[in-house]
């Protein structure tokens, strides 16, 4: 009985991490679903070392403020719970911006004001308030992982492709973040590119996320119209009518 009770919690537990994994990378994508944390995915995305630089930044603070949050949930109060959650989302973003400091000076520099406003990043908050602060503390750190995950990759996908548009170039300035070792890691995918200026402003940022949504709207229509077509039709069965005995 032991061993059945095991299995059907580890089953249990393996389930969920499946839906919160899914639900972080494409069914709830706080990018193209929630369409939260726009102001940053938008401003700072004009190439892939500006995104994956911010992107990293964004999912430690989630990370690190739902584990906080989960591991004080019993001791705070409705009253003071957002005020509380605010101070601790501040406090890890304090955290990365000085690291960022110390680290990667120039990228910081670069990123500007898009650092200190992780605070106020919605994504944060949002699942601060509804997933960390109503389970425990690895749901709620695998949750923030799946969700900063799911942020990332969509600014590192807009910055790819941004700055492969508007300047013809990939991974330019990789050192900022990774070191000398990234020196050389810039692929100039068209020599003599002249700079497309649409698609490194932020005007081109809202249209190249408008394609994106599209394409997983349309990815998710076609599953759905799959999912129907492999439905199993049940056949109709005639019912009996009864015409003996009381009605």
């Amino acid at each position: 009985m032991t061993n059945d009770t095991a299995a059907n919690n580890k089953s249990t537990a393996g389930s969920q991490a499946a839906k919160i994994a899914l639900d972080g990378l494409w069914k709830n994508n706080p990018a193209l679903v929630q369409l939260l944390g726009l102001c940053p995915l938008l401003g700072v995305s004009s190439s892939v070392v500006n995104a994956l630089g911010l992107g990293i930044a964004t999912m430690l603070v989630v990370m690190g403020s739902n584990v906080a949050v989960s591991l004080i949930r019993h001791q705070v109060t409705d009253a003071i719970r957002l005020p509380v959650f605010v101070m601790i989302i501040a406090s890890f973003t304090t955290c990365i911006e000085l690291l960022m400091q110390a680290y990667t000076y120039e990228l910081y520099r670069i990123l500007g004001i898009f650092i200190p406003l992780i605070v106020t990043n919605c994504i944060i908050l949002g699942r601060a308030d509804a997933f960390a602060s109503r389970n425990p503390v690895l749901p709620a750190a695998f949750d923030g992982l799946m969700m900063g995950t799911g942020f990332a990759v969509i600014l590192v996908l807009l910055g790819a492709l941004r700055e492969l548009i508007g300047q013809g170039t990939l991974f330019s300035g990789m050192d900022l973040l990774l070191g000398p070792i990234a020196a050389d890691w810039t692929i100039t995918v068209i020599a003599n590119y002249k700079q497309f200026l649409f698609a490194i402003l932020p005007p081109g940022a809202f249209v190249f996320m408008g394609f994106l949504i599209a394409i997983k709207n349309s990815i998710d229509r076609r599953l759905e119209e799959r999912k129907k077509s492999l439905k199993p039709v049940t056949a109709k069965v005639s019912k009996r009518v009864r015409v003996t005995g009381n009605v």
